[in-house]
Formats: C-alpha cells, sequence, structure tokens
C-alpha cells in the first residue's frame, strides 16, 4: 500500500499539465529515436567497412527508426519529426503557425543531441576506421556518418531540386496515408505503411545526394559535427563531391 501510494504521488508530480510541453517533449523524444537508429545504421555500416551493415540495412534502419517514432509520439505530438512536414501541415491549416518555428527548434535539437549520442555510441569505431582524423573527404571520411553529401557528379541545381521532389514525394505520400477520404490504411498500421513509403523513396532517390528527406535531419547532426572536430568543411559543398 505504501509502495503504491508512493508512485502516484510520484506519478503527479511527474505528470505535465502544459500541452505545448507535453508536444515539444514528445516531438522531441521521437525525433531522437528517428535520428539515433537512422545514424546508427550508417554508422554500423561505414565503420565496419560494409561488414556488418551495407546500403540496404541503412536504408531499413532509417524506414523502420520512422515507424517507431511515430509510434512513440503520434498520440501527442503527431510525431512530425520534420520541419518540411511540419510546414505542410501549417498550411493545409492543421497545425497552428504559432508552433511550427517550436517544432523546428525542438526537431533540429533533437537531431543534434543524436548525432551526439551516436558519436558516443561508435565513437572508437569512428576512430579506428578514420585512423584518427575526422574528414568530409577521402577514402576514410567519417561526417557522411552524420550528415548527407552529393556524389561527385551533382549540380548544386540538380542537388536542390533532388531534395524538392524527395522531400515533395514523402509528404505528399504522407497526407495521402493520413487522408480519410481516399482507402483507409488499417487502424494503427499507419507508421508501418508510412515507412514503407520512406524504404521506397531512399531505393530510388538516394543515389544523388543521400536521400535525407527531412532538414533537421541534415542540419542538427551537421552542426554536431561542425563542434566535434569535423570543422567548417561540413557546410561546403566538397570539392570531389560536388
Amino acid at each position: 500500500m505504501g509502495t503504491s501510494s508512493v508512485l502516484t504521488r510520484a506519478r503527479g508530480l511527474l505528470h505535465i499539465q502544459n500541452q505545448l510541453v507535453r508536444e515539444c517533449l514528445a516531438e522531441l523524444l521521437s525525433t531522437f529515436i528517428l535520428i539515433l537508429i537512422t545514424l546508427s545504421g550508417s554508422a554500423q555500416k561505414v565503420t565496419s567497412f560494409e561488414t556488418k551493415g551495407d546500403t540496404l540495412t541503412a536504408y531499413l534502419a532509417g524506414a523502420l527508426a520512422v515507424m517507431v517514432g511515430i509510434y512513440t509520439a503520434g498520440g501527442v505530438s503527431g510525431a512530425h519529426m520534420n520541419p518540411a512536414f511540419s510546414l505542410c501541415v501549417c498550411l493545409t491549416r492543421q497545425f497552428p503557425w504559432w508552433k511550427f518555428p517550436i517544432f523546428v527548434v525542438v526537431q533540429t535539437l533533437a537531431s543534434f543531441m543524436s548525432a551526439g549520442a551516436v558519436y558516443i555510441l561508435y565513437y572508437d569505431a569512428i576512430w579506428h576506421y578514420s585512423n584518427g582524423t575526422l574528414t568530409v573527404s577521402g577514402p576514410r571520411e567519417t561526417a557522411s556518418i552524420f550528415a548527407t553529401y552529393p556524389a561527385d557528379y551533382v549540380s548544386i541545381a540538380n542537388g536542390f531540386l533532388d531534395q524538392v521532389i524527395g522531400t515533395a514525394t514523402l509528404i505528399v505520400g504522407v497526407m495521402g496515408i493520413m487522408d480519410t477520404r481516399n482507402k483507409g490504411v488499417p487502424k494503427g498500421l499507419e507508421p508501418v505503411v508510412v515507412a514503407l513509403l520512406v524504404l521506397s523513396i531512399e531505393v530510388s532517390m538516394c543515389a544523388n545526394c543521400g536521400c535525407p528527406l527531412n532538414p533537421a535531419r541534415d542540419i542538427g547532426p551537421r552542426l554536431f559535427t561542425y563542434v566535434a572536430g569535423w570543422g567548417p568543411e561540413v557546410f561546403r559543398w566538397v570539392e570531389g563531391r560536388g
């Protein structure tokens, strides 16, 4: 009885009444999980010299991470996890504009934190693979674990168009899945279908720029690599990549 009373009291103290705070915490957690799994899949692939993972496993990690993120916070914040999606639901009047900058900051912060967690998790592997030098280009570069970079042949214009088309495909697909006027997805399986949508885009539109599809997914980890030792080169259209 005493233990039950203590637990009830603790739940009461930890319960957050403010709806915005609850939504921000949910968005922080879902985005953190999304980027943590996505970047870990990339880190495992790169640092193991593709002996414990390859391009397909990295794609699967990213797609399944979307599913986990939606299941984690979809009922509280909607699990946007992506500024592009937040913008879309604002434009369609399904989300208030005043929350948009707040969600973008939370999503970017969560992505930054996730990059830090992956760096800690794969710290020894990253330094072993890179021979003690953190670089953005070259045969032992490790910056691509965290952010996406263009292929050698991709111009700035083509890279921009690539991201517009890829992100638009994602948003249109998600909005179609959510639209109750369309052929419905079995209730509770929406996150699975969204994950399959993400996987389909990854396996078809990833060659040019790595297919981030999410500004926060790229900006947050890129900021982390800048402060963690990769330097300002992470923000340049690196020679030899584009």
